[in-house]
């Protein structure tokens, strides 16, 4: 697999041992407009910022003008010009942080865009809390007995079936985004099966 680059979005800066981790670890750290402040003041510098630079500090700016990439296109948000930026760059193992809390329209909208990121390059995104995984077809996915895991459909006509998990799917359609939640592994893996996807399964880190 490529070395893994790190997308610090502008949300709430990580605060957990996983999400520090991999910034810690990362090849390449690649972050969206603001969230160079954040990662600056916890002593790491980045590769690149991205996004269209209306939320970083003048002087921030003036600073890392040489790795600085505007893009004004307001199409999309910052995160994916981020994550476009990765593709040009042929950076395609990436995990995205901070990209949730702040505002819960935009942890909803940064979630959702994971299925589309999911047919170009290998992307997680890991929160304080667990992670969220974008799968384009059915497989088998390593957990632990007792771990919480929620499936969330983009496709509400997707039928969704499981093996391993508590409240077993059998040709489930998720209608709404709570139907696929609160769900729990039995296991040390489980399995999802379904067609016309994608699907985002969230899983929760281990106490």
């Amino acid at each position: 697999m490529s070395p893994q680059t790190v997308i610090l979005a502008d949300g709430n800066f990580p605060g957990h041992p996983v999400p520090l981790m991999h910034l810690r670890k990362a090849e390449h750290i690649i972050c969206c407009d603001g969230g160079a402040q954040s990662l600056i003041e916890a002593g790491m510098e980045p590769e690149a910022i991205v996004g269209d630079l209306d939320s970083i500090d003048p002087q921030l700016a003036e600073r890392f003008s040489d790795r600085i990439f505007r893009n004004s296109e307001q199409e999309t948000n910052d995160l994916t010009k981020a994550v476009r930026w990765c593709i040009n760059n042929r950076y395609d193992n990436i995990v995205i942080v901070g990209a949730t809390g702040k505002r819960e329209d935009h942890t909803i909208g940064n979630i959702s865009l994971l299925a589309e990121y999911a047919g170009e390059v290998t992307v997680v995104m890991i929160t304080d809390t667990g992670t969220f995984t974008p799968f384009l077809q059915g497989a088998k996915v390593e957990s632990f007995p007792g771990q919480q895991v929620s499936l969330f459909s983009i496709n509400p006509g997707t039928e969704i079936s499981s093996i391993g998990l508590k409240y077993e799917l059998e040709r489930l359609k998720l209608t709404n985004w709570w139907r696929g939640t609160l769900n729990e592994s039995t296991g040390n893996y489980f399995e999802i099966s379904f067609s016309g996807g994608p699907v985002i399964v969230y899983q929760k880190f281990r106490e």
